[in-house]
């Protein structure tokens, strides 16, 4: 907890920022958006291995992870490169600002903006002119060991900063400007003990900044430069080893070809401290070596293939709600079991397959929230801020839907199917701006709150218990998360089964209860139609299910006709039926009347013949039993698998020749599952697909890695690496070979997959699969129905074609699957001219290059030319060279 000194410091800063040097600094940090122009990330903070969960350096030194001298240390060099970072809200800030925000402490405050005015720049008492770090240590106006420390961190982040310009300069500029030294700088390339002024707490070392920071992960998701804390620290585990054994490990350089040792060579001690082993098996690696059982080469040798069979576990990642989550991580919350684990590990299972399995979907992205409204009337569907532009939903109504969605993980456009986190919605003006702080406030629901009191990202549950939201609008988004699939773990980034969110203290008994027990105070939730307060899983009951798209939309009807006596009458009486989604319920005629059973037609056929005394309420009840059956009926035999972007029938692979009569028969009656059914080669060829060249292997090192990584390497020239990107896009999804991950093109763009600069050519080959819009009709036509209507460049259609071909058929984006070539023909989406212009392997079809031989081939050539990757089962081009 602050003192109360502490306290009235902050608030006298938030009033008034202090004048002279600091109004500089934060002028000047201000103006260059708190990190000098053309740095680089400083060490941000620390990685919790073990939990993933990511701590700024002064609350690692708050937990005793760091002692007060190591984080000072490193919080005087993020000062003197530019800001104060905290990696938990991705905030960089001036230290003024860190001290209001509470990011740091009094105990630092002063301290840090002495290493500020390495940015800012140190008033020359004797000229009274603006000078550099390096001038004030020449000057004596800086401690020499304090100075080199923080020029250090500089050049270990871009360059020196002339705090004229606030910009960082090369070492040549440094030297003219007079702001470095040759002899300096020589002195920091070969660190010796005198500078190695940083401490590692994993391997107990002193350490150059440089050296500290190559030590470091970059968060994928910022660029944030992370220091991983291993268990042996936070257990306070310090290994026992004589010197002479230590100096020898510490000099044993080893190379690792997985894991974030690869890009460099690293010492033997490091290894053996590092997350990848324990303090028994660090400690028993040490005794055989100290008694001579072991040598230095195996256990080099022991500990390099303890990596490699490490990192081969953790390839194998979903795509959680913010981040990707482990295999190991399914297996601890249980959400697959010990025999899908080994499946996956042993390359029996993708993670694909996993995550198509309805025990883990469920988990890893929920079941659909009420992603916008129907108006019955109109038969169009909105989202719910269109739906309030319109005034179909009120102001509260519309924002409470809203927040469920962020609670859930998603904002939603019903209309393009799209999910955006809040910021993206704002910015694709999905919702307006003045809702944004309401909106990300929900969405901490699933990102996590801060524990003011202990820094610690938290649940919205735990956030509940310690006060820090209102108890009715927590139990509002708590009560969302569990009707569409379960708690949300915001560290791990995806739902939990109840059993485990109660182990791990995101749950209780008492608040599963007071959810359980739908009275007034958990109904929430408001029913346009019926002006009903209810519960979310009640309200998402009344919803309709588009059997396109799988969205939940809450249908708006016209209800006005109804006179009060026939609602109350249709309120009163209860009934229950043996099957459908009311099954096991007593419901009254009104709930039902307003279902998604009930056509507006029927309806009002109901309430006429009702009011006019031609049916009963027993008659209109054995009406709703009788349609019920009928309907669950037809919707059980009308079974749907996966498509590229939406759901197909059996009935619609009936119709394409992808599966036959009898099939449709075993799966509908029981005899063949569907995860049989989607075993057969062809509902794999016309589903999936053969892969298409997902990425590139390294002959030599048998590295491999994605399309994009390979043109940065300059592996690929940028025109080769457009074109087979273009071909994964029309041929369904980008793919991460490393990740064995599938993507769209603005997923692939959020996940740095490929550059922004790309998506809009990307998008345009992704129409080969979603479909491109005829300007006549519009209507959604195929790839070669637009290369016909010359809606798209004759070489660029015919190369998209090519390679929807060469992975398994010609894609009906209309129905979001391929076909064999005979049902193309009939649709129009293919011809015989056409087909013999692909077989016909001439010049003007051999649009992709082979780096190896410098030809031109055709796409079946050039997969020809590809290996298996034995763990994904991925076609990845080998580059010799």
């Amino acid at each position: 907890m602050e003192n109360s000194g502490q306290v009235q410091k902050r608030a006298e800063l938030a009033s008034s920022v202090t004048t002279g040097d600091q109004s500089k600094a934060d002028s000047l940090s201000k103006q260059n958006g708190h990190v000098p122009q053309g740095g680089e990330s400083g060490i941000a903070g620390l990685l919790i291995y073990s939990s993933n969960e990511k701590m700024s350096i002064y609350q690692a030194m708050k937990k005793q992870l760091l002692s007060p001298g190591t984080a000072l240390l490193l919080l005087e060099a993020q000062a003197a490169t530019g800001s104060i970072i905290d990696p938990v809200t991705e905030q960089k800030l001036s230290v003024t600002e860190a001290f209001q925000g509470g990011i740091i402490g009094m105990n630092v405050y002063d301290k840090l903006l002495a290493a500020e005015k390495a940015v800012s720049g140190f008033k020359d008492p004797y000229t009274g002119d603006m000078i550099s770090l390096f001038q004030a240590m020449k000057k004596d106006l800086v401690v020499p060991s304090r100075a080199i420390r923080l020029l250090e961190a500089q050049v270990a982040t871009g360059g020196i900063i002339d705090p004229l310009t606030g910009h960082r300069v090369t070492v040549d500029a440094a030297y003219q400007k007079g702001i470095f030294d040759k002899e300096l700088n020589e002195k920091l390339a070969d660190p010796h003990d005198d500078t190695r002024g940083f401490f590692d707490p994993n391997t107990q070392e002193n350490l150059s900044y440089l050296e500290m920071k190559q030590r470091c992960v970059t968060d994928p998701g910022t660029g944030f430069s992370l220091l991983i804390v291993t268990d042996k620290v936070l257990e306070g585990v310090q290994i026992q080893v004589d010197e002479k054994s230590k100096e020898t490990l510490r000099k044993t350089l080893v190379s690792v070809n997985k894991g974030r040792f690869s890009s460099r060579k690293v010492t033997l001690w490091e290894i053996l401290n590092s997350e990848y082993f324990t303090k028994e098996q660090t400690e028993e690696f040490i005794q055989n070596f100290k008694s001579g059982k072991v040598t230095v080469e195996s256990i080099v040798t022991s500990v390099t293939t303890t990596i490699e069979h490490t990192e081969k576990k953790k390839a194998v990642t979903f795509r959680g709600l913010r981040r990707r989550v482990s295999s190991q991580q399914l297996l601890d919350c249980k959400i697959i079991d010990q025999t899908v684990y080994n499946k996956l590990q042993q390359g029996l299972m993708s993670s694909q397959e996993v995550s198509e399995l309805k025990s883990v979907e469920r988990y890893l992205t929920g079941t659909c929230s009420i992603a916008g409204v129907f108006v019955e009337a109109t038969n169009e569907k909105m989202s719910i801020s269109q739906a309030t532009m319109k005034k179909l939903l009120m102001p509260g109504t519309a924002l409470i839907l809203l927040e469920a969605q962020a609670a859930t993980g998603f904002l939603i456009d019903p209309v393009k199917n799209a999910k955006f986190t809040v910021d993206e919605a704002v910015k694709a003006n999905l919702v307006s701006p003045d809702l944004r702080q309401k909106l990300l406030s929900a969405e901490r629901a699933v990102t996590g709150y801060k524990d003011p009191y202990t820094g610690d990202v938290i649940s919205l549950f735990q956030a509940l218990k310690k006060d820090l939201i209102v108890k009715d609008h927590g139990i509002r988004l708590l009560e969302a998360q569990i009707a569409t699939g379960g708690i949300i773990d915001p560290v791990h980034s995806h739902r939990l089964p109840v059993e485990v969110a109660f182990q791990k203290k995101l749950f209780d008994e008492e608040m599963n209860a007071i959810l359980a027990d739908s009275s007034d105070d958990t109904k929430g939730f408001f029913d346009p139609n019926t002006k009903e307060n209810l519960t979310y899983l009640q309200l998402v009951d009344r919803c309709k299910i588009e059997q396109e798209s799988g969205l939940c939309l809450l249908c708006l009807r016209d209800l006005q006709y109804i006179d009060n006596r026939t609602s109350i009458a249709f309120q009163k009486a209860q009934f229950s039926i043996a099957m459908g989604k009311f099954q096991g319920r007593s419901l009254s005629i009104w709930e039902f009347l307003n279902s998604d059973y009930i056509t507006d037609t029927k309806r009002r056929e109901i309430v006429r013949e009702f009011s006019s005394k031609k049916l009963t309420i027993e008659q209109i009840i054995t009406t709703f039993i009788t349609m019920t059956e009928e309907t669950e009926r037809t919707t059980h035999t009308d079974i749907t698998v996966d498509g590229f972007r939406k759901k197909v029938s059996l009935v619609e692979l009936l119709r394409s020749q992808v599966i036959d009569s009898n099939v449709l028969v075993d799966v509908q009656t029981g005899k063949k599952s569907v995860s049989d059914l989607l075993q057969m080669p062809s509902m794999r060829r016309y589903l999936q697909g053969e892969s298409s060249i997902a990425g590139i292997i390294l002959e030599h090192s048998k590295e491999k890695m994605s399309i994009s990584q390979a043109k940065k390497k300059k592996l690929l020239m940028p025109g080769t690496a457009l074109i087979l990107l273009e071909a994964q896009a029309a041929t369904g999804f980008l793919i991460d070979p490393v990740k064995n991950a599938k993507f769209t093109v603005d997923e692939a763009v959020k996940e740095n997959l490929v550059s922004p600069d790309l998506r809009q050519k990307l998008l345009s080959a992704e129409r080969a699969v979603t479909g491109y819009k005829d300007p006549y009709t519009g209507d959604v036509i195929s790839l070669f129905q637009a290369l016909k209507k010359d809606l798209i460049v004759k070489d660029h259609g015919i190369r998209l074609l090519e390679a929807q071909i060469a992975t398994g058929g010609i894609i009906d984006p209309v129905h979001s699957h391929r076909l064999p070539v005979e049902v193309a023909y009939k649709r129009g989406m293919f011809d015989v001219e056409m087909n013999k212009i692909l077989s016909d392997a001439g010049d003007d079809t051999k649009g992709f290059f082979d780096p190896n031989t410098r030809e031109n081939l055709t796409y079946l050539q050039l997969m020809d030319r590809c290996v298996k990757d034995p763990e994904t089962g991925l076609s990845l081009l080998l580059l010799k060279k």
